[in-house]
């Protein structure tokens, strides 16, 4: 990366993807930022839904399912790396000291956590745990100056969270709803990414 770029954070940051990007997994998607440093960046994608239900991943981990609420809502395809490993994304839950309750959480500058750790399901199994909740296997991650080299290829739009598109949106409409936040609709948009 170039010295004559300031460095940017897009932590709490929705990466749109642009209508052009026909990769299977990130074509339409939109991932949500848990954290971006100099270091690299790491995400999950929202609205792509797997063929499993919250029951069912509960189950294969022996934990009942304690909450009706989520009965039906499924697990998501967060991303392609550690695609066997779930991760929580949630509102803040505070214990003592201002600190997380569970174990294994990133807090998330904007007052969402994500957490990996076995506890915030076991929270969940026995009908506590965060209200709101959305789950997915596998995360997106991009390597130093990777993601910021996708962005100037035109590859993601780039837009401050709103959570509602994350657990209030129905999945069909995340995509839309996230391009809405920059006042734009995909048909805007050219689906050839390239340079003036």
């Amino acid at each position: 990366m170039s010295a004559d770029f300031a460095p940017i954070n897009l932590t709490n940051h929705f990466l749109i993807a642009m209508p052009g990007l026909s990769d299977e997994l990130f074509g339409r998607s939109v991932v949500f930022m848990c954290e971006h440093s100099e270091r690299g960046a790491l995400g999950l994608v929202i609205n792509k839904p797997s063929d499993i239900l919250l029951p069912r991943l509960f189950e294969k981990v022996d934990l009942p399912m304690g909450r009706d609420d989520l009965a039906l809502q499924p697990v998501f395809q967060g991303g392609p790396v550690q695609t066997e490993r779930g991760f929580v994304l949630h509102e803040a839950i505070e214990g003592g000291e201002g600190e997380s309750v569970y174990a294994s959480t990133l807090s998330i500058p904007g007052g969402l956590e994500m957490t990996t750790s076995k506890d915030v399901l076991e929270a969940m199994a026995s009908g506590a745990g965060p209200r709101k909740v959305f789950v997915t296997l596998g995360y997106a991650s991009w390597a130093q100056g990777q993601l910021e080299s996708e962005i100037t290829e035109n590859s993601w739009l780039t837009v401050e969270a709103d959570p509602s598109v994350i657990f209030d949106a129905p999945v069909s409409e995340r995509y839309e709803r996230a391009m809405a936040l920059l006042g734009l609709q995909p048909w805007m948009l050219s689906p050839d990414a390239g340079h003036a």
